[in-house]
């Protein structure tokens, strides 16, 4: 059943296991108990209606600011850590490096995980931690160093994720008795997500961890980390009770504090609040912290950071999709509302630890077409959208976010443009990478910008983007130059219009005549190696010259060469046309 559900046809016995493979069975069992993580089957949704007739007015005013713009978008996660020490790992890293002058943060799955470091679709080790035949605790830190000198060697942080259990200290259950042996096992139904056997064992075992990256990288270093505990513990990555998770919490925080006073924690990381059960989940944290006592020394639970995913849910019309932007939004409401109820915690530094337009990075599109939407450019627009509305929910209810972090990077082994939720393939960066080169480009105060055929944010929250596109902007401004990131978006890109744009940007310096334009655009010949490829025949084997080639095509490109454009009065007007699921970035400077 599971398998039919994901690929709309019937399959049974070895067949389908093999065709859609262990990712796609997690996957739908995560969308059984969260609603959010994956894609639901739908009949043939009817084309929304566009207006295609006068150009879409979008004003900036570089005098009117909002805020400091924050770097939310330079946050990154994946399942498979071991990914991290491979050179297209490793390739990967350095180029989300070089995307912002901001520090860009890691965060993994998997790295108390019992294990040889062979990784797999959604799985990956380190075998950090085993005992001797009297329990005592032996260390093996070689894996786990790999990983974080990877980040080091990179030039990125991590965000240290403190989770799964190892297999020496994992408490047996009736129902999960054995610890996984992956691949025999799947991710979810061993015993490395129980609870420990022994809590001031699981408290020992994070203060070694986090003293060994004190000793290695330096107190100062890993003081500017963040430790999360654990991973969406109110589904089945957690084999216990909301209370077994706050113990859990407790005494993880006590082993990072005492080996680094003042380290940045966290949590609880939970699955997207629109659910009932995840809302309660976090509520109950959030309780325990605000009044609690920690199970580990009885004094005040500490907390530096909350943590919770939201993620959208498309909707599958055969080999096409429709985006549900509108969930994703949701989760990210209803977190940032239940948040705003706490009046000592809602000060506190909030990162969206998974924030994607669904749950299954390791789901391709061999289980399930419509997933290809994310080599091409739905997916960068998808994220420009939900970025502005992101930014606007955080000024709704004062939140202090940091991050929102996205669960993609790249697969090992697999086919060229396989429509895994990645960033690159194969080395060739994809269009969603672009996206987050644009973000990087924005810099200093957000400013107003306001659309014509804007979106508005109670619409997307109720419905998403259906009766015509979304053709927004937001922008930045410093003393010496302005960035405006311009969309063309909707939630399904059958019959895609394009849209003429006037660009009107106010503020600029009186007393210059000329400024200069860098324009960079995302569609359907720019920063774009899926098209390129497809022209190429979809090659599984590239040439060495067809290889460079998309690794040209990859990379965030001009529009046009650089230009001096008019300023009159401190305003310049720029016209674009916007392809239908497109961006633009442009930037002024003088």
């Amino acid at each position: 059943m599971l398998q039919r559900w994901f690929t709309g046809k019937s399959e049974t016995g070895s067949a389908a296991v093999a065709r859609v493979g262990r990712a796609g069975v997690i996957a739908a069992m995560l969308v059984g108990w969260v609603g959010s993580t994956g894609f639901a089957q739908s009949p043939a949704a009817p084309a929304p209606a566009d207006d295609a007739g006068a150009p879409v007015q979008i004003s900036v005013d570089l005098n009117s600011r909002i805020a400091p713009y924050r770097p939310i978008y330079r946050w990154f996660g994946y399942d498979e850590a071991n990914y991290t020490t491979t050179a297209g790992g490793q390739a990967l890293l350095r180029e989300l490096h070089a995307l912002t002058p901001a520090p860009v943060f890691v965060r993994v799955h998997h790295l108390l995980t019992s294990g040889n470091g062979t990784p797999d679709l959604k799985w990956s080790s380190t075998g950090v931690y085993r005992e001797d035949a009297q329990g005592h605790a032996i260390y093996d830190w070689r894996i786990l160093d790999g990983i974080f000198d990877g980040y080091k060697a990179a030039g990125v942080k991590p965000m240290v994720e403190l989770g799964f259990m190892p297999q020496d200290l994992a408490a047996g259950t009736p129902a999960r008795p054995y610890h996984v042996a992956f691949p025999k096992g799947d991710v979810l139904s061993g015993a490395s997500n129980n609870m420990p056997k022994d809590y001031r064992k699981w408290e020992a075992l994070t203060r070694a961890v986090t003293a060994h990256l004190v000793q290695r990288y330096g107190r100062d270093e890993v003081l500017g980390w963040h430790f999360e505990v654990w991973n969406e513990p109110d589904i089945e990555y957690w084999h216990g009770t909301a209370a077994d998770y706050l113990k859990l919490y407790d005494y993880a925080v006590a082993g990072v504090r005492a080996a680094l006073p003042g380290a940045s924690v966290g949590g609880p990381a939970t699955t997207g609040p629109r659910g009932e059960r995840a809302r309660a989940f976090l509520k109950t944290f959030l309780d325990h912290v605000a009044t609690g006592r920690s199970a580990a020394d009885g004094g005040a639970v500490p907390l530096s950071f909350i943590s919770f995913h939201a993620k959208g849910q498309p909707q599958v019309h055969g080999d096409d999709v429709t985006m549900g932007i509108n969930k994703e939004l949701d989760d990210v409401d209803r977190g940032f509302a239940l948040i705003a109820t706490y009046p000592k915690l809602r000060k506190l530094p909030v990162i969206l630890s998974e924030a994607d337009p669904e749950g299954c990075a390791a789901c391709s599109s061999k289980m399930n077409p419509a997933n290809d939407y994310r080599n091409g450019t739905l997916y960068p627009a998808y994220t420009a959208a939900v970025y502005k509305r992101i930014f606007d929910l955080t000024a709704k209810y004062r939140i202090d976010l940091i991050g929102m972090l996205s669960w993609s990077f790249e697969f090992e082994g697999r086919d060229y443009f396989e429509g895994f939720r990645s960033l690159s393939t194969h080395g060739i960066d994809k269009p969603e990478l672009n996206f987050f080169r644009m973000a990087g480009l924005l810099a200093g105060e957000q400013v107003a910008a306001s659309s014509s055929a804007e979106t508005p944010l109670t619409t997307m929250l109720s419905q998403g983007v259906r009766n015509g596109p979304d053709v927004a902007a937001l922008a930045t401004a410093n003393a010496r130059s302005a960035a405006v990131l311009v969309w063309n978006y909707r939630d399904t890109e059958r019959d895609a219009p394009a849209r003429d744009v006037e660009v009107r940007i106010a503020g600029l310096p009186r007393d210059r005549s000329r400024v200069l334009l860098e324009h960079f655009r995302i569609d359907a010949t720019h920063s774009n190696a899926y098209t390129v490829w497809k022209a190429m025949g979809s090659p599984q084997h590239p040439s060495a010259q067809q290889t460079a080639e998309l690794q040209r095509a990859g990379q965030l490109q001009m529009l046009s060469s650089p230009q001096w454009i008019e300023v009159k009065d401190g305003v310049a007007t720029l016209p674009l046309t916007m392809p239908g699921e497109s961006l633009s970035l442009l930037r002024l400077s003088w």
